[in-house]
């Protein structure tokens, strides 16, 4: 704690933030202390704006500033893949590929019975309604490789795999340039599970 109950207050705000210690809060701190006022007062008018003018696209439940996302808005892509994600910071991972063509649903979460959140806490029943719409060929659920995240891949591919498209799982394995001698049990499965003829 510094002797200034201001700065404490900055300090604060920044280590409430997920993955940011107090020494990382401290240091932040100061930088925004070290920068122009014009520097500053944009950077709290960008958190100011992100809070007032982002919401969740309607179809999709990214975010966006307009009407709808421009993946949702974007009429050259494939409306009939959609892709099933976490968050919307796993869109971007996504998106950094430029390689799907397809579209998005966010679930702004994991299935977790042991936190309190269950199937009524996401976006399933949108994403149900979406996978029942007509020219849905296929549902990729791309969620964590974790308990929550298997869970919850299930859980959906249940609901929608009735419901006619194809429901897919990304592949998990071994990484490229990765050393099977450290690979642990479940990647080694997820690997054998997942290969390709050649």
């Amino acid at each position: 704690m510094s002797s200034n109950p201001t700065l404490d207050r900055l300090i604060d705000c920044f280590a409430s933030l997920p993955g940011v210690g107090r020494k990382s809060a401290a240091r932040l701190a100061y930088h925004v202390l070290d920068m122009s006022d014009e520097e500053a007062f944009d950077f709290a008018e960008a958190i100011r704006e992100s809070k007032t003018k982002l919401h969740e696209c309607p179809i999709c439940h990214n975010y966006t500033d307009s009407d709808h996302c421009r993946i949702c808005g974007d009429l050259s892509r494939d409306h009939g893949i959609i892709c099933v994600v976490e968050s919307p910071r796993d869109i971007t991972a996504i998106e950094r590929m430029r390689e799907y063509k397809g579209v998005y649903h966010v679930l702004h979460g994991l299935i977790s019975p042991m936190d309190g959140i269950g199937p009524e806490q996401l976006y399933i029943k949108d994403l149900v309604k979406r996978a029942a719409e007509d020219g849905i060929k296929e549902v990729i659920m791309a969620t964590n490789p974790t308990a929550e995240g298997e869970s919850t891949a299930l859980y959906l591919s249940k609901l929608i795999k009735p419901l006619g498209p194809k429901v897919t799982r990304l592949a998990y394995g071994m990484p490229v340039g990765g050393n099977l001698e450290y690979a642990d049990d479940v990647t080694l499965y997820r690997a054998m599970e997942g290969r390709n003829e050649l």
